[in-house]
């Protein structure tokens, strides 16, 4: 479980395929602190370390098994070396739920449709699919690559939902949103309350 605050931004630094994809991720993380087997979300993708260390300078590094199915469920480009990912580690109770219960399993994909600057901050506007758009939600919550956010505003298309995100200077500045630009594919998870609401709805309606 997780709470959509990132806490480091890691670079993919080595991928391996090894029937699963075995990627190595950079991190400012105490890597000493971070057991075995434990989960970490990057860029919204609950993974689990496989293995750990440390490289020649001191620096540490993660790495993480990514399935084939993960790899064909998430953002197109995200397992190659270079790229930045948002990382969070897994919520401990007694932790402060500073954004909204996140589980770092994605629920489809969106596309960046525009980034334009509104003063300090910047306006992001996704589009999603009609699997999504039943979920998102003006001054809902919505996780995207892995970060916390409240909608601002959203538009029924044909083929989907378009909404509008405000990305603050401090999240633009602490998250891989700076990389941000159009047509990119960013992964979605919405919120689990919508998500039990829905399913309420389904049996609701079979009665």
């Amino acid at each position: 479980m997780f709470t959509g605050i990132i806490t480091d931004v890691g670079r993919i630094e080595d991928v391996a395929d090894r029937g699963d994809r075995r990627v190595r991720v950079a991190t400012a993380y105490d890597t000493a602190a971070i057991d075995m087997g434990a989960s970490v979300a990057c860029s919204g993708v609950c993974l689990t370390v496989v293995d750990k260390g440390q490289d020649s300078s001191g620096a540490g590094w993660l790495a993480f098994d990514v399935s084939g199915e993960t790899v064909s469920r998430t953002a197109a480009a995200m397992w190659q070396a270079g790229r930045r990912l948002n990382l969070e580690r897994a919520l401990r109770l007694g932790d402060e739920l500073g954004g909204h219960i996140v589980t770092g399993h994605v629920d489809g994909l969106g596309e960046v449709v525009a980034v334009v600057p509104e003063g300090g901050s910047h306006r992001v506007t996704i589009h999603a699919g009609a699997e999504i758009a039943p979920y998102v939600a003006a001054k809902g919550s919505i996780t995207v690559d892995g970060v916390s956010l409240t909608v601002n505003s959203v538009e029924d298309v044909v083929d989907g939902v378009r909404f509008g995100l405000n990305i603050i200077p401090h999240t633009w500045g602490v998250t891989t949103f700076a990389d941000l630009c159009e047509g990119q594919s960013v992964n979605l998870e919405i919120d689990v309350l919508a998500r039990y609401l829905q399913r309420m709805e389904q049996v609701r309606g079979k009665a």
